[in-house]
């Protein structure tokens, strides 16, 4: 469903370049009859990403904010609800599938790379799983006053079951601890992006 209809306000440019990446794909394959292909990741999170809290994507930011929660003993405040669902993928499984799609994708469609439906949480469960895996015992506060954005921006990994069957990919849980324990370990380390 990448091309059906506007995208949402909230991640504009983000949604017609992503889109723009596909169209120019297909192009560039049909002109030189090369194997160009399109991936389209989830949420991507996990060690060596960027939490600077300015630009960083929802969990590496979410870790970064717990983390200083944490240390000044002050809630940790989380934008929104805590309702919008999203789906994540982790790095390291995103890059043996992209490894995967250069070396053996052929086909013009792009291919999302994601667990499926069936691996969407809401932020507020991300927000739990952080606490949990920095042991923060402070508050939560879902600050409602930040808006939400758009309530779920679902991805199907249809194609890519297509070729795997049921993709194994690491649990969250997992996920969200190797994360942590990368962050605690570089928090501060010059180029690492994380203070």
């Amino acid at each position: 469903m990448l091309h059906d209809g506007p995208p949402h306000h909230s991640n504009e440019g983000y949604a017609y370049a992503k889109r723009m990446l596909d169209v120019q794909s297909r192009m560039y394959r049909d002109s030189f009859g090369k194997n160009f292909v399109c991936v389209i990741p989830t949420n991507i999170y996990g060690e060596n990403g960027n939490s600077d809290l300015d630009d960083a994507h929802v969990i590496p930011a979410l870790i970064h904010k717990c983390f200083i929660a944490k240390r000044d003993g002050t809630d940790f405040i989380v934008s929104g609800s805590g309702q919008p669902l999203r789906q994540f993928i982790y790095s390291k499984d995103l890059a043996h599938l992209i490894m995967w799609a250069l070396d053996s994708y052929d086909q013009s469609e792009p291919v999302t790379l994601c667990g499926g439906p069936e691996t969407e949480v809401s932020i507020g469960q991300v927000a739990y799983e952080i606490a949990h895996a920095l042991n923060f015992t402070g508050r939560i506060v879902f600050d409602t006053s930040q808006a939400d954005g758009q309530y779920r921006k679902t991805a199907s990994n249809a194609r890519l079951r297509s070729f795997f069957g049921d993709v194994l990919l690491t649990k969250i849980e997992a996920g969200i601890s190797n994360t942590v324990d990368w962050f605690v370990d570089n928090y501060g380390v010059p180029g690492t992006r994380t203070s």
